[in-house]
């Protein structure tokens, strides 16, 4: 029995100063999937991630989270309906310490509840050990996993990760790549992530799209992403 569709794109274009990116874009995401987006850079990979979350306002077409239109609504709105959004880059706040970091991604719910923070701090030890220390001095993998982390404390259903592999050392790579299928399977949330780094896709997307000029131009199965010379053509720079 197939689930339901969690996010769905249809004919969307965004982009920047009234010049779209993206041009007419269509995708469909599952509930309980975990779909990776991939290409070469500066086909618009970036820029979808940012319109689903509603940083990039879309010109024409729909985006649809569950039952409902999405593309009018706010960021803010939108991760109140249960989407969160792991920045390209991270973005953790330098200044503010891991708990204190923490707790602001409880502020969608209102708190983060003991129960909340203790499966976190599960799923990345790390950051306990870490907690009272400024995010600004965390090496690059730790502050991808705090990102992780400050989205994951708001029980989200939907998370969206952009180039979640970018500056991390590899080994950081697979672990931050097994603990999001652990966390998949455990808890049945969605992930729609933008990913350059082949093993990472593989180790974490059951299918994936590979998109062009701001378009979809295929659509691989995880039999398809075991295909490297096809998956190093679509990620060619």
């Amino acid at each position: 029995m197939r689930k339901e569709v969690m996010l769905s794109t249809l004919g969307l274009r965004a982009g920047y100063g009234g010049k779209p990116v993206l041009q007419g874009l269509d995708i469909e995401v599952r509930q309980g999937e975990i779909v990776a987006v991939i290409g070469r850079n500066g086909v618009g990979k970036s820029t979808l991630m940012k319109s689903l979350i509603g940083l990039v306002p879309a010109m024409e077409g729909s985006i649809v989270f569950g039952d409902k239109p999405v593309e009018h609504l706010s960021a803010f709105r939108r991760a109140r309906l249960g989407i969160g959004y792991v920045p390209q880059g991270r973005d953790v706040f330098p200044r503010l310490t891991v708990g204190e970091n923490i707790a602001v991604g409880g502020m969608r719910t209102g708190r983060v509840t003991e129960a909340d923070r203790e499966r976190v701090l599960g799923y990345f030890p790390i950051l306990r050990e870490r907690w009272s220390q400024r995010a600004g001095t965390l090496s690059g993998g730790q502050q991808q996993q705090l990102a992780i982390g400050r989205v994951l404390v708001a029980n989200p259903q939907l998370i969206l990760l952009d180039e979640p592999s970018e500056g991390i050392q590899p080994n950081i790579v697979q672990d931050i790549a097994r603990i999001m299928v652990q966390l998949n399977a455990d808890t049945g949330v969605t992930v729609v992530l933008v990913e350059q780094n082949i093993d990472m896709i593989r180790a974490m997307a059951q299918r994936c799209y590979v998109m062009d000029k701001g378009r979809v131009v295929a659509e691989l199965t995880r039999e398809g992403l075991a295909d490297g010379e096809a998956m190093r053509r679509h990620l060619a720079v």
